[in-house]
C-alpha cells in the first residue's frame, strides 16, 4: 500500500461539526486508519480480514 496515494475517507457518521474521527483507505489487502486532526500524523495499517474482524467486533457493541 502506497500511503502517499491513499484515497481517505471518513466515517458515515462524521459531521462538519465533529473533528473526532477516524479516517480510512483501503487497498486489496490491507486497511489504513489515521487521525482526521492530524493526517500527517502516525497511520496504522492492518490485514483486511482484520480490519472486517475489528468492524464486525463495534458494531456489535
Amino acid at each position: 500500500m502506497n500511503i502517499n496515494e491513499a484515497a481517505w475517507r471518513k466515517a458515515s457518521r462524521s459531521t462538519v461539526q465533529n473533528d473526532n474521527c477516524v479516517e480510512v483507505a483501503g487497498a486489496p489487502s490491507a486497511v489504513a486508519l489515521r487521525d482526521n486532526k492530524d493526517p500527517e500524523g502516525p497511520k496504522l495499517i492492518i490485514n483486511k480480514s482484520d480490519f472486517q474482524h475489528f468492524a464486525r467486533t463495534l458494531k456489535e457493541l
